[in-house]
């Protein structure tokens, strides 16, 4: 009777793709519509999501491209970009919003930096609650007559798989510290 371990497998990939959700949200010195993700516009009496009110898309490395599909929310989806406080440039012309990147100081980079880094140490942490959780199922199973052998080798193999997560985690982190400081 060993372990079941395809709902831990299942935990750590919602936990690398929380951590990769989070990392795309922080703004690097290029455009990325991902950033604006979190923008919601007052829009038909709801906050509603950028992404249904708009396309957004790059048009040069330092710059989005926001066309709203209705043009009388063009000033409220301004005030939304705005009142988010990203650091971003917004202008508005005939066809939609440009939304401009300024170049990051090297303060802003390495609060940037740190912000990612906490991301990534809460999907850590997170990783070893999910170990914690299944030790301690482990740890039941013995007792229920599960072998101590088996127990070993269980145990041994969820460490693999959790220093396998913590080793994606910390890939993403790194690519996005490599972002950052371009």
């Amino acid at each position: 009777m060993a372990y079941d371990f395809s709902a831990l497998a299942k935990s750590i990939a919602e936990t690398e793709e929380w951590l990769s959700r989070e990392l795309a949200g922080i703004r690097t010195g290029r455009a990325a519509p991902a950033l604006l993700d979190g923008v919601k516009p007052e829009a038909y009496g709801a906050k509603t999501p950028l992404t249904q009110l708009a396309s957004v898309s790059v048009e040069d490395a330092r710059t989005l491209r926001v066309i709203p599909w209705d043009a009388s929310l063009m000033r409220t989806i301004e005030k939304a970009i705005t009142d988010e406080n990203l650091g971003l440039g917004v202008a508005t012309d005939g066809q939609g919003l440009r939304v401009s990147f300024p170049e990051l100081t090297a303060e802003r980079r390495a609060q940037l930096t740190k912000l990612a880094r906490d991301k990534a140490e809460q999907a850590k942490v997170t990783l070893r609650g999910h170990r914690t959780d299944a030790l301690k199922e482990i740890d039941a199973l013995r007792k229920e007559g599960m072998s101590e052998d088996q127990a070993r080798r269980d145990k041994e193999e969820l460490q693999r798989i959790i220093d396998a997560g913590n080793g994606k985690l910390a890939a993403a982190f790194a690519k996005k510290e490599a972002d950052i400081a371009r």
